[in-house]
């Protein structure tokens, strides 16, 4: 058996990762106190091979699942100092030092296995139940290693990162309806005689599904308004990444609501767009408290 890697040796593996793969987790951001960038590019490695078992490769179903339950095997081993895995070694050291939560990690593995065996789902309630264990769980641990833990600051992030997540599957309605994956809830299906199998067979065009398209927007809109509130809880430099991450987030979903045509199009923003969104990030670091009240951009 090969000797264990020292915790150095650990980081520098997850960091490695984190440099090949950054572009769906905040692992390279220069806005990031230094200090916490390692810490984040171990939790960015353990999420990222979670989702490679859930999403890639050619394995069955059975298979997937056991890779997830084996991963949560290591987080167990970690919890005990008895991992010799890379990620799970630096996982136990940010666990202790950042003091997380492990049920966070859990979470996040409850929702790749849901990736695993997906279905649909049936109501907004099922939608949150997904998000709270796909995206909540990420922004939580920010704020951990922030040591930000007020209910209210724990509330409104998990606001923003439930519509961050909704707001991904409303602009990719081209792209996962032809993969044969609708997010749109049943409630608002069903109300107009639509199941998910129109959806996907393509027998529903976008008039008859426009309604059930709206609400989706419409919820996710009112998640993103609960998610200012977060603002005047953090840092400068994390509530200039976190503006950001609104305002991108709700200019992508205003875009989406302007498609003619979801079900054939995907949003883009044009350089109109991005200046719209930089001046936003700008009023939101300079006035948190203006857009918690207000609760809208």
């Amino acid at each position: 058996m090969p000797n264990k890697l020292s915790v150095e040796q650990a980081y520098i593996h997850c960091q490695n990762i984190a440099n090949e793969h950054y572009e769906n987790f905040p692992t390279a951001s220069l806005l990031l106190k230094k200090a916490l960038r390692p810490a984040v590019a171990v939790i960015y490695a353990f999420a990222r091979a979670a989702d490679d078992f859930a999403d890639e490769g050619d394995w069955h179903t059975d298979e997937r699942m056991q890779k997830l339950d084996d991963w949560e095997y290591q987080l167990d081993l970690c919890l005990l100092d008895k991992s010799n895995n890379p990620v799970f070694i630096a996982l136990a050291d940010v666990m202790v030092k950042h003091e997380l939560d492990v049920q966070l990690f859990r979470d996040l593995l409850t929702a790749f296995r849901m990736d695993v065996k997906f279905k649909g789902f049936t109501s907004l309630a099922d939608l949150l139940f997904y998000c709270k264990h796909s995206a909540n769980p990420v922004g939580r641990l920010m704020l951990a290693l922030h040591n930000i833990d007020e209910n209210k600051a724990l509330k409104a992030s998990d606001a923003i990162c439930s519509a961050l997540q909704l707001t991904n599957f409303w602009q990719d309605f081209s792209e996962d309806v032809p993969n044969k994956r609708c997010y749109l809830a049943d409630e608002w299906l069903n109300p107009f005689n639509i199941s998910r199998e129109d959806v996907l067979s393509g027998k529903a065009d976008i008039e008859q599904l426009r309604p059930a398209i709206d609400k989706a927007i419409g919820e996710t809109e009112a998640l993103f308004d609960q998610g200012y509130a977060l603002l005047p809880y953090l840092p400068l430099r994390l509530r200039v990444q976190i503006a950001a991450t609104l305002a991108g987030g709700t200019t992508i979903l205003a875009a989406t609501k302007a498609l003619s045509n979801p079900l054939k199009q995907r949003p883009t923003l044009n350089k109109l767009d991005w200046l719209k969104v930089s001046l936003k990030i700008a009023k939101m670091t300079l006035r948190p408290h203006f857009y918690a009240q207000r609760g809208k951009a």
